[in-house]
């Protein structure tokens, strides 16, 4: 049975009261918590999972209004990181390894400097310690609905500027309106807008390991961006990841979880295993 097919759907009560959908390949393995980027949602690293296990288990969250999971008021930077933070203390995953994708990412290696004993080490993919992502206007002004699945992907492919179709399109839907997508716009707007600025305190704050993976030809990371946060943060590595963009996790995946697994064979075992 491959991990897609065993990875079983859960739902977890945060303290705020709203709920988080996510996926766990199970096993005995080393539990990585994994998080997507804006737009996406925790299947998205189901390719992943398949390939780093069984020596590792892959628990993949819907972040707050993405995804399965509800769609909460706050889209803040501590709304994400208490969600985070009570996955990893309901599921009993501490200290786990974080690996967070653009949004994920900058959510990652905040949890590592603000609760330090809670994740061992990190992954950060694509995205750095000073942020300025542009409003991305042509996703703001899709309809809600679709009368086809044809004619979402059609829309969604020529709205998308950064990133592969494909990051966006496992959280398309149907209901009886037609087509439609998990996420709301808008609200990915306002968690956008919350991302950006500089966060070098939180990116050296933290004195775990760190594999921060950046796309060749991706915009967000320069090369001398990413020697900058290699420099601030000792233990710290970067890897490009060379004719890759921003979604290099699924364009470039063999590679991505290549480095991925060398990064985590190398860490320190977990004192309960």
């Amino acid at each position: 049975m491959t991990a897609a097919q065993s990875a079983r759907t859960g739902y977890l009560r945060m303290p705020e009261g709203h709920q988080l959908a996510y996926v766990d390949t199970g096993g005995s393995g080393r539990p990585v918590l994994a998080l997507h980027g804006a737009y996406g949602r925790g299947r998205v690293f189901l390719g992943l999972a398949e390939r780093l296990g069984p020596d590792y288990r892959v628990i993949a969250v819907d972040q707050r209004g993405h995804g399965r999971s509800d769609h909460p008021a706050d889209y803040g930077r501590e709304g994400f990181l208490r969600d985070a933070a009570s996955v990893i203390e309901q599921l009993g995953l501490a200290p786990a390894v974080v690996l967070g994708h653009s949004l994920g990412g900058i959510n990652a290696y905040q949890l590592a400097a603000r609760r330090p004993e809670l994740v061992s080490a990190a992954v950060v993919v694509d995205i750095g310690a000073e942020i300025s992502v542009p409003q991305d206007t042509e996703i703001l002004g899709l309809p809600r609905h679709f009368p086809t699945l044809a004619a979402l992907l059609a829309a969604i492919g020529q709205a998308v500027r950064l990133g592969v179709v494909e990051h966006f399109t496992e959280s398309a839907a149907e209901d009886e309106h037609g087509w439609h997508f998990l996420w709301d716009a808008e609200e990915v707007d306002q968690v956008k807008r919350n991302v950006r600025g500089a966060w070098w305190d939180d990116w050296a704050g933290g004195a775990q390991p760190v594999l921060l993976v950046r796309g060749g030809d991706s915009p967000l990371i320069s090369p001398q961006h990413g020697a900058e946060m290699v420099r601030r943060r000792p233990g710290a590595e970067l890897v490009t990841v060379e004719g890759a963009g921003h979604d290099l996790y699924l364009s470039h995946g063999d590679q991505f979880a290549a480095l991925v697994r060398t990064f985590l064979d190398r860490l320190p075992r977990r004192a309960d295993r």
